[in-house]
């Protein structure tokens, strides 16, 4: 990113995860700085990561070339009012990671013009595996993608999709899909102790099971499909197993699930950017 000028307003635990993502992998922290009314979250990102802190959001807009606007949504209104001024002075590139908040909402809020990356960053970016889903308005230059890309890329993968609307089938998929592999590994545990397993011993080889599942997909170019048939035997446990969750229609309800989640992906958003 050419060590611009990079600032966060909110300090929260998302913000904490990419500063502690860019100074891991060299970015200069006096280049980061974070603006918070909570005294104690910049006091503690000072401390750990060694970038600069403010009170004053606005001060803040009028000298970054990269603005992370990581605000919870129902308070991304009058943040972006209050700054609104400095950034169409100063013109940064402006990154949201708040959940719902539209681009057409962000522009009636902060002003016209401006280059607007919405971003959909999920839990696991703060352990560095996150999955980023990406959408750049007209304004963003390819060199202005590139700098959000290798911020995001920072705290785990990114991918860009070509319209706003694919952000809530994102948010569906991997913003709300750590939750439903909690369920399922939650589901698993305590079923394996019902089979006799002590509770941390079925812990463990179900963590272990969902990392070596993931390590596996991660590297094969085939399809999920494909390395499930490669695992179950015909005849055997896995065959067994896999009937069962298919009389009992887990596939259908992972589908409805997910077209639950976007809807309410839509709804949230229609409602956060009425005003």
């Amino acid at each position: 990113m050419n060590k611009q000028q990079i600032g966060f307003i909110g300090g929260g635990n998302m913000a904490g995860s990419l500063i502690g993502g860019l100074v891991s992998n060299g970015y200069p922290a006096d280049k980061i700085t974070v603006a918070d009314l909570d005294a104690d979250k910049l006091a503690y990102l000072s401390e750990t990561f060694g970038v600069n802190t403010t009170l004053d959001s606005l001060v803040l807009a009028e000298k970054v070339d990269v603005l992370v606007l990581a605000v919870k949504p129902q308070h991304m209104q009058t943040v972006a009012e209050v700054i609104s001024s400095a950034v169409q002075q100063k013109q940064p590139v402006l990154v949201s990671i708040a959940a719902g908040i539209r681009v057409d909402a962000l522009e009636r809020w902060l002003g016209s013009g401006l280059a607007l990356v919405r971003c959909m960053p999920n839990t696991p970016a703060l352990v560095k595996t996150g999955a980023t889903g990406l959408y750049a308005n007209a304004q963003v230059t390819e060199s202005q993608k590139d700098q959000v890309e290798s911020l995001l890329r920072a705290v785990g993968v990114t991918v860009w999709v070509a319209t706003e609307q694919e952000l809530d089938a994102v948010t569906a998929l991997s913003g709300s899909g750590p939750a439903y592999f909690f369920l399922m590994m939650e589901a698993l545990e305590a079923a394996a102790v019902d089979a006799g397993l002590d509770q941390k011993t079925a812990q463990l080889l179900t963590q272990e099971t969902a990392l070596g599942a993931a390590k596996m997909a991660l590297a094969s170019s085939e399809s999920a499909a494909v390395l499930r048939q490669r695992v179950t035997s015909p005849g055997g446990t896995t065959e067994r197993a896999l009937a069962v969750m298919g009389e009992r229609g887990l596939k259908d309800i992972y589908h409805a699930a997910v077209l639950a989640a976007r809807d309410r992906s839509i709804e949230l958003s229609d409602e956060l950017g009425a005003s």
